[in-house]
């Protein structure tokens, strides 16, 4: 993402934060509404728009069918914007997070590496509730400056799911402007493009694996097709979208 306004005012808080800022408190919620099920998108629906400052141009989401089936369809020619669900999910020892989702391409400058190429024809980005024991004191005080700013409470730590252009499938990296987000490669490159694809995470483990620490609580979930860096065009189709414990033991 690319906030350029607000990258001189504490910078990695806002660039791994601002995805929340729209909202003032986090929802006691712990289900995601279905695409499949719900009338419209937008206040109301579960499902609310997540929009950035300085940022004009946004991806486009509407609901659509698919093989009989209601998804969300977004297009993002250039520019960035997102939809929001918010919960409240105290993880235990596993959290499935399963979902579908196509893309109709990668783009072709996209490095999940690089600012200049943290843009995704899709992504699912998991937020967790921050720990103040955990931080330090500067992290403390500049969160409570932005959160003094804005009059939100922020999150903490977050994990992207994305569908990369280079990145292999599975690896798992510091978004290139915060190492308080983890970029997870659930898909890459250009295999499955234009096909349905199903997948499955462990919330509680990636976080694990991620920050070397259990999770703490889930505090909201979006989807987002963003392209403010390269510049580029796709369209992506999101189905259903659940998370629930793991029930196959």
């Amino acid at each position: 993402m690319r906030l350029t306004a607000l990258r001189p005012l504490l910078p990695a808080l806002l660039l791994a934060c601002t995805p929340w800022l729209a909202f003032s408190a986090f929802a006691d919620d712990t289900t995601l509404p279905a695409f499949s099920e719900i009338q419209s998108l937008g206040e109301g629906s579960g499902w609310e728009p997540l929009e950035f400052p300085k940022i004009d141009q946004h991806s486009r989401y509407e609901l659509v069918t698919e093989d009989g089936v209601q998804v969300t369809r977004a297009n993002t020619a250039g520019g960035a914007s997102g939809l929001i669900a918010r919960l409240n999910l105290k993880p235990s020892d596993s959290l499935i997070l399963r979902w579908s989702w196509k893309v109709s391409n990668v783009f072709e400058k996209g490095d999940a590496r690089e600012k200049s190429g943290d843009d995704y024809p899709a992504r699912i980005y998991v937020a967790f509730e921050f720990q103040p024991d955990k931080a330090g004191f500067f992290e403390r005080a500049k969160r409570k400056a932005v959160e003094m700013v804005f009059g939100e409470t922020l999150p903490g730590n977050a994990l992207n799911y994305i569908w990369a252009n280079t990145l292999p499938k599975g690896d798992v990296v510091p978004n290139p402007y915060t190492d308080k987000t983890m970029m997870v490669a659930v898909n890459s490159g250009i295999d499955q493009v234009g096909e349905w694809v199903t997948v499955e995470r462990d919330i509680v483990s990636d976080y694990q694996n991620a920050f070397g620490e259990a999770p703490p609580p889930v505090v909201g979930i979006a989807i987002m097709s963003d392209s403010d860096n390269t510049g580029e065009t796709a369209t992506a189709w999101y189905g259903d979208i659940t998370v629930m414990p793991d029930t196959t033991d």
